[in-house]
């Protein structure tokens, strides 16, 4: 039985861990691997960034797949970045890595074995504008040439509901710390082939919904209550098929 949390929820344990545990740039080097043991990374990789840490995920596996002796670039959306996304930069670029400014309409995500979509995270909500919209439209042309990983969310998707105005169409999605429930309902699951959840130390503070496999779907014995309603004790999901995976880091 696998826990599936809110955003709110998971950004509160990710605070309570860094405060009290582990350290923000261990927790992203951690997020980093999980990520790299989800995927072969054969031919060239093009990680495709933003200015949060979702991109500074895609820096720190950038790192790794350099110090692996794997063909990998960076594309980015924007000159700035959080502190432990530039800190991994730097790192990378230390190591030779390329990172290259946006231009929509170019074709410059095209040519790649793989693109990892590391352009936003699940903080975010509404309307994908300007260049992060750009880059969301060219990855989904060239879903059908490569391979596509989306980071802890697919980019332009809502971590609770699934809703997106765009989000970016993925062969895998690697989740962070905990399954989202947005990504596991119809409208997230729509863009998603398979998904991976990468534990990387971070304990959920409250315990929301949970996934079932199979063999642990015995209801009997449940009494609903009187007045118990549709959505007012959580929520099950039940995993039927392969396309939910849990890896530890």
């Amino acid at each position: 039985m696998e826990s599936v949390i809110s955003v709110a929820n998971m950004r509160e344990s990710d605070e309570h861990t860094i405060a009290c545990l582990t350290g923000s740039l261990e927790l992203m080097e951690r997020a980093a691997r999980g990520i790299r043991s989800s995927h072969d990374f054969n031919g060239r990789t093009l990680i495709v960034t933003g200015s949060g840490n979702n991109g500074g995920d895609g820096f720190a596996l950038a790192e790794i797949l350099l110090e692996e002796g794997k063909e990998t670039e960076v594309v980015t959306v924007t000159d700035h970045y959080s502190a432990d996304s530039e800190y991994y930069m730097k790192r990378a670029v230390s190591k030779g890595l390329k990172v290259i400014p946006f231009t929509a309409g170019s074709g410059m995500l095209k040519g790649y074995d793989t693109i990892v979509d590391c352009l936003l995270g699940t903080g975010f909500s509404g309307e994908v504008r300007g260049r992060y919209r750009d880059a969301i439209l060219e990855i989904n042309e060239v879903f059908g040439d490569c391979f596509v990983l989306s980071a802890d969310i697919n980019s332009g998707m809502n971590g609770d509901t699934g809703k997106a105005d765009i989000a970016v169409r993925s062969h895998l999605t690697v989740t962070i710390g905990a399954l989202k429930t947005g990504l596991l309902l119809a409208r997230g699951g729509s863009h998603i082939r398979r998904i991976t959840c990468a534990h990387i130390g971070i304990t959920p503070l409250r315990e929301e919904n949970f996934l079932l496999e199979p063999g642990e779907w015995e209801l009997r014995g449940i009494d609903p209550g009187l007045f118990v309603y549709e959505d007012s004790s959580g929520a099950l999901l039940f995993k039927n098929d392969e396309s939910v995976n849990i890896i530890n880091v």
